[in-house]
């Protein structure tokens, strides 16, 4: 193989022949097939995301719908089998929101939820910010306490 051997793969290059802006005698002199005047033909027109020429674009003519709660609390939902996880690797009797951020299930500003999956084997005693029903049920079946902070 030689370097002056070399060539680009196969229909990888495009050369459609079309040099516009290279003189009348070209064909694609004068306007450089841009037409005449408008922002169309100035050079730095780039057209606004969305933009359909005047008409009243598809996101303004489809109405709105829906709302967002500014007031809704969101939770981190922690599984109880995730629980069941961390009893088995730190053994620990009572778990609270700073066990879970020190080993890696939440964040220092989350509010935690604990939710019903999984199966919990263990007696734990539980301090959060919220529990659901299911999971409150299966906490208190093992003996153990599902505290709301």
């Amino acid at each position: 193989m030689k370097l002056s051997t070399l060539k680009p793969a196969e229909g990888s290059l495009k050369n459609n022949g079309k040099r516009k802006g290279r003189g009348q005698g070209s064909g694609k002199g004068g306007t450089s097939t841009k037409g005449h005047k408008g922002a169309q033909s100035r050079s730095g027109y780039s057209q606004k995301f969305g933009f359909e020429g005047g008409q009243m674009p598809l996101q303004r003519r489809v109405p709105k719908f829906g709302f967002k709660n500014i007031n809704r609390i969101v939770f981190l939902g922690i599984n109880l089998d995730a629980i069941q996880k961390l009893v088995e690797k730190t053994k620990l009797s009572t778990i609270d929101s700073e066990a879970l951020i020190n080993n890696g299930l939440a964040h220092k500003k989350d509010k935690i939820k604990i939710l019903g999956r999984g199966e919990l084997k263990a007696k734990v005693d539980i301090k959060v910010h919220a529990f659901s029903a299911t999971a409150k049920a299966a906490i208190e079946s093992k003996g153990g306490t599902a505290t709301t902070i």
